[in-house]
């Protein structure tokens, strides 16, 4: 597996994209101002993150996604570890990543990295997103953020 910088955000993979955030007018809204690597597995792109700078002290954690057939093989653990080298070389302090209260795979992953729950939001998803989402049969309503202190 390979992780490289993919340079323009226009040939990112929209599908890959929507598995971590279902909305496009969010996905459109930082894509262009982001940092996009993708994991490439035999010439076929197995998943993609996308980091944002939000200060000069935060980096933030905007979209990580996996394909499905490539899910249990470790590229969200290497995503994660390759985006906190990246930050602490780059001088930031703290990277951010947030998801939904169901999301139980992602807030199991994020926190065995190193991330530890800074805030929820209470009814993000329910006042920010037009259809409800649901994961694992359990409805999508807070937003969690987690933080990695460098």
């Amino acid at each position: 597996m390979q992780i490289e910088q993919l340079v323009d955000y226009k040939s990112a993979p929209m599908e890959l994209l929507l598995l971590a955030d279902p909305s496009e007018a969010a996905i459109a809204e930082y894509l262009g101002t982001s940092i996009l690597w993708v994991a490439k597995i035999d010439d076929q792109i197995a998943g993609i993150i996308v980091l944002q700078k939000l200060d000069q002290k935060m980096l933030e954690i905007m979209n990580l996604a996996v394909g499905e057939d490539y899910r249990r093989r470790g590229i969200g653990r290497k995503f994660i570890f390759a985006a906190l080298e990246y930050a602490k070389e780059a001088g930031f302090h703290f990277v951010k990543i947030a998801t939904g209260n169901s999301s139980i795979h992602q807030l199991k992953l994020y926190q065995s990295c190193g991330f530890v729950i800074d805030q929820v939001i209470e009814n993000y998803f329910l006042e920010h997103y037009s259809e409800p989402i649901y994961e694992d049969g359990m409805q999508c309503t807070d937003r969690v953020e987690l933080l990695y202190t460098l």
